[in-house]
């Protein structure tokens, strides 16, 4: 039996004080041989979350997804994509918060029920927020002054 972990909510409340609104501002690779990825996520007020430790493959897709390229090969994105359209439900967030030692994530669907998917890894998140060009939030204790080179 396999039990799928859903909570139905209202998503339309006010953004939790404790995140921030970030944006992609890098994607590349830690390694010359593409293997592990690497991002930077930066919020309005200059702050940064830099994550790594992530599939190269993630990083690849969320740089095409970024660079307008949803199509170009058929990807587990445009599965849940697919799913969701046939069931009348559109992702509206993501909320990237730390676990422990990982970093994981919620994701927020509403369509005939609002409903949170919780403690998915983090770099799917981010990738699906990249598909469909949504809002990142970041638990605000994660992002840090931005370092200069």
């Amino acid at each position: 039996m396999i039990w799928l972990y859903l909570l139905i909510v209202k998503i339309d409340e006010p953004q939790d004080s404790d995140y921030a609104e970030t944006k992609i501002t890098h994607v590349g690779f830690v390694d010359p041989y593409g293997v592990e990825g690497l991002l930077i996520l930066s919020s309005v007020d200059g702050k940064e979350f830099h994550m790594r430790a992530f599939s190269g493959e993630v990083a690849k897709h969320i740089s095409n997804f970024i660079e307008g390229q949803r199509g170009a090969i058929p990807t587990i994105y445009n599965m849940v994509e697919e799913i969701a359209e046939l069931n009348e439900l559109v992702l509206v967030k993501i909320k990237v918060y730390e676990s422990g030692s990982v970093l994981r994530a919620n994701v927020y669907f509403t369509g005939k029920h609002d409903f949170i998917m919780r403690n998915y890894r983090a770099s799917d998140a981010i990738a699906l927020a990249s598909f469909y060009n949504l809002p990142i939030l970041v638990r605000k204790n994660l992002l840090k002054e931005k370092m200069e080179a």
